[in-house]
């Protein structure tokens, strides 16, 4: 296991939920951690969590769907804290609906969310890294970019893609000291899945402790993965030099292989 002690991680998405969870676990390891997403409060909390742990760190607004901002954030964070060692790639959207009722911008912002982002980041990014001989990515994805989602084509669609991603620069880069993979959740306890239910609620009459149930029935522990899990497995998958190109799944069992 490599030493990440004194290194700079950029965490996008990074205000709560796996993100914040994975900001806070880096920095226990000792690393110096940028955190960026579109709500300044909750990345303005995040980031005093991360130096009351006694660590550098550098909170800023970020869109990920502004091209711009995506190609200026290795110099905001590297003007501040350093360059950035450590990429993870957290930000995320969601919508829900059958395919012959999605409208172009659903789609379109999906994609651009959770597929080209972590693309353009990856390659801001990237140069730094193959100069200094180190760099680790971390692309959350999903348990629904190894399998279909039933009226979740956009999100499984972008899951799929940010998988294919992540496996064709694990091999661009495996010489240049870069690893990059990826982590596959399915339901963990965020905003997402209290969203979830709370639709399945509004739309089946359901109460929300049942429409919770129906969710997890099909996973083999019975319950969702704590942001905690998730953030576990990405911490591993930092330390570890020799694994690169693969996906990682914290789903209880749900998706084997």
């Amino acid at each position: 296991m490599d030493t990440i002690e004194g290194r700079v991680a950029l965490v996008t998405g990074g205000g709560r939920g796996i993100g914040r969870a994975i900001a806070l676990a880096l920095a226990r390891e000792g690393m110096h951690v940028a955190i960026a997403a579109r709500t300044v409060p909750e990345i303005e909390a995040v980031a005093a969590e991360v130096a009351a742990l006694g660590r550098r760190t550098l909170f800023f607004p970020l869109d990920v769907s502004d091209r711009a901002a995506l190609s200026r954030a290795p110099s905001v964070v590297a003007a501040t804290l350093g360059p950035v060692d450590v990429l993870v790639n957290n930000a995320g959207m969601h919508t829900s609906g059958p395919v012959h009722r999605m409208d172009d911008a659903s789609w379109d912002a999906v994609l651009a969310v959770n597929l080209t982002a972590p693309m353009l980041l990856c390659r801001a990014c990237l140069p730094a890294m193959y100069e200094r001989g180190f760099g680790r990515i971390v692309n959350v994805a999903s348990v629904a970019g190894k399998i279909g989602i039933k009226y979740g084509a956009a999100y499984s669609a972008s899951k799929h893609g940010l998988l294919g991603l992540t496996r064709s620069l694990a091999l661009e880069a495996a010489r240049k000291g870069v690893t990059v993979n990826a982590v596959c959740p399915s339901w963990t306890e965020t905003q997402m899945l209290d969203e979830a239910v709370a639709a399945i609620a509004a739309a089946t009459g359901r109460t929300e402790a049942e429409a919770r149930e129906a969710i997890l029935r099909a996973n083999p522990l019975g319950r969702a993965a704590l942001p905690e899990e998730v953030a576990t497995a990405a911490v591993f998958l930092v330390k570890d030099a020799a694994v690169t190109g693969q996906a990682i799944h914290v789903d209880g069992g749900e998706v084997m292989g």
